[in-house]
């Protein structure tokens, strides 16, 4: 079988700096910082006192509430960002063959953030206050398959786990996925939702995070030689992928006829 050539074709960023492309876009060129003294919690007991938070993010203006209340927030970051990278796309799916339609994700820590906080829920209230949805909710599968549910994407579909490079990972895997025929068009990125006491105190414990407290928008300089540490924030970016055959056809059926070629259809008829 011969390999075939994959492009990105849309893209759908939820980020402390702007949701879907051209706020996103927007954010990146007036050079915006989106870290600062974490208020989910208290982090003074924290060396870290630092973090990149979405505070603009309103899942009920992209889902249902009902299927937005059965998501947790690493989970609806996923499905929101693949919905926007279809709308960047300009994508409708109720054209495509869904058995080759896929998603690939990927994500360090799933829904931990969430799961702690119905820790504390079963603690003080007990089993039967938690979130009945709580074993589905969480899990690092959940991103892929609730995108695939949504968007009735019944091809090749896979979560991986692998910390920081699960995302660019996914991305690989999808393009894997098409590149060999397996499918048409991949839904794929990364997704995050850690901000929680525990989820983040973990990370400060093995002195893995920036100190720079003084100075939050300056924290994350990943490529600086006085860099001290990563910064923790929360978001997503989905991307599509798809054959570059599949584009190429759809424009030239869009395409208007020049008149040579008009002229060898009407030999030809």
């Amino acid at each position: 079988m011969s390999r075939r050539r994959v492009v990105i074709t849309g893209i759908g960023p939820i980020t402390p700096i702007g949701t879907a492309r051209d706020s996103f876009w927007d954010g990146l060129q007036q050079q915006r910082s989106a870290v600062r003294s974490i208020t989910r919690f208290d982090p003074s007991e924290f060396r870290s006192h630092n973090a990149a938070e979405i505070n603009d993010f309103v899942v009920t203006d992209h889902l249902e509430a009902k299927r937005a209340k059965r998501l947790d927030r690493f989970a609806q970051f996923s499905v929101v960002g693949a919905q926007l990278a279809l709308d960047d796309a300009n994508l409708d799916l109720t054209k495509e063959d869904r058995e080759r339609v896929g998603a690939n994700m990927g994500t360090a820590l799933g829904g931990v953030g969430y799961a702690e906080g119905q820790l504390a829920v079963y603690l003080q209230q007990g089993l039967r206050a938690v979130d009945a949805t709580l074993a589905l909710a969480v899990f690092g599968g959940a991103a892929s398959c609730n995108i695939a549910i949504e968007l009735g994407a019944m091809g090749p579909n896979s979560t991986n786990a692998m910390s920081c490079a699960s995302g660019a990972i996914a991305i690989g895997d999808a393009f894997r996925q098409i590149r060999d025929g397996y499918a048409d068009i991949m839904i794929a990125g990364g997704a995050e939702a850690p901000l929680a006491p525990l989820t983040f105190g973990a990370f400060a414990l093995i002195r893995a995070m920036s100190t720079r407290n003084e100075e939050p928008d300056k924290a994350s300089r990943p490529f600086d030689k006085d860099r001290d540490g990563f910064v923790m924030g929360e978001g997503a970016a989905v991307m599509v992928l798809r054959s570059m055959r599949e584009p190429r056809r759809a424009a030239r059926r869009s395409m208007p006829k020049s008149p040579a070629t008009v002229r060898r259809t009407m030999r030809t008829t």
